[in-house]
């Protein structure tokens, strides 16, 4: 059942995307060369906390982190380890909840680690642009598949491909709410768009096909052909009008 937010809902889940926005700035800072993940997870969780929220991650089905936090080839869901040591090069892809008196906020992003490769920087800047693509059509009376549209098209366009295995969500109390919010699809279809729907919508676009894997610690998700990904990630809501970014660190 999808759940429509009223003026009172959607206030607190601008208040729990402002501190998941602000918790991804604290993780851009973070990410550095040298770095571990788990050091990069600890500062997240302790923002999270210092503004009276909650890590919406943190034992979500058992994950074990504050923040997913994938390197490269990996598309998401990466679990923060002490071994784990970020490197010059590096694609880091950081996906942060946050949850504030009972509602949730969701974001990620791609950060390139110093220099990275041409091909790495163009990735990012796809994956950016499809979901702002997305935002175009994520309005009241079109449909979920108008989203997926969008993100694919242009991602296609641009010689890239989008995961299919995992999609975006609606979301609110829970973090994972219906409906489904594919990264692919056909215009016209689907669900209906609602004003009061609130949704994570979350481009994930690899360098290669759109064929992954999960590794054997059941969270990690890396592409079949070993080729990078990236992820970007923000949780908005549907108006009669234009849609609204809930995870927006200047709201």
């Amino acid at each position: 059942m999808v759940i429509i937010k009223n003026s009172e809902q959607l206030a607190l889940m601008r208040k729990a995307g402002k501190i998941t926005a602000e918790a991804l700035l604290v993780a851009r800072e973070a990410v550095r060369p040298g770095v571990s993940t788990l050091e990069v997870d600890t500062k997240v969780r302790q923002f999270i906390e210092r503004c009276g929220a909650t890590p919406s991650f943190l034992g979500y089905g058992g994950f074990p982190g504050s923040a997913c936090i994938s390197i490269n080839e990996q598309v998401i869901h990466g679990i923060p380890s002490a071994k784990v040591i970020i490197k010059e090069g590096d694609i880091v892809k950081v996906d942060v909840g946050a949850r504030y008196r009972g509602y949730n906020g969701d974001s990620a992003r791609t950060f390139p680690v110093g220099r990275v490769s041409d091909e790495a920087l163009r990735l990012i800047s796809v994956t950016e642009q499809s979901f702002y693509e997305a935002m175009k059509v994520a309005r009241a009376g079109n449909r979920i598949g108008d989203i997926g549209n969008a993100v694919e098209s242009f991602v296609i366009s641009n010689g890239f491909s989008v995961v299919k295995a995992f999609v975006g969500h609606g979301l609110g109390k829970d973090l994972h709410e219906e409906p489904e919010v594919p990264n692919y699809g056909k215009p016209g279809r689907g669900p209906r768009l609602y004003a009061g729907m609130t949704l994570a919508i979350e481009p994930m676009v690899n360098v290669g096909d759109f064929n992954v894997n999960i590794l054997k610690d059941g969270w990690t998700v890396v592409t079949a052909d070993g080729k990078l990904s990236a992820h970007y990630e923000n949780s908005i809501a549907i108006t009669e009008s234009d849609p609204i970014m809930l995870t927006d660190a200047e709201n």
